[in-house]
């Protein structure tokens, strides 16, 4: 399996245990297998999840900023990595 940069944490609401992505490089859709990574942060799980502006969305596209439900504390800074097949194009 192959991962691809798709963003970067900006910020984690602790209450509802969700993500605020930056996405950068990639579209991020509900589905998607994702490995967040950082200091000391490295953990996969699949996107159950996501919003852009409060209101839930299947996808989003690069330069969106995306709340993602999460299972576990991230932190600003950490990487948001899709794992992808190899030779699957986004």
């Amino acid at each position: 399996m192959a991962e691809r940069l798709v963003g970067i944490v900006t910020h984690y609401f602790p209450g509802p245990n969700v993500a605020v992505v930056k996405l950068s490089d990639g579209e991020l859709a509900v589905g998607d297998h994702v490995h967040f990574v950082g200091h000391t942060t490295d953990f996969e799980e699949d996107v159950s999840s996501i919003e852009v502006e409060h209101h839930k969305v299947a996808r989003a596209s690069p330069g969106a900023e995306v709340g993602v439900q999460v299972l576990t504390r991230v932190r600003p800074h950490d990487k948001v990595y899709k794992v992808v097949s190899e030779g699957v194009a986004d």
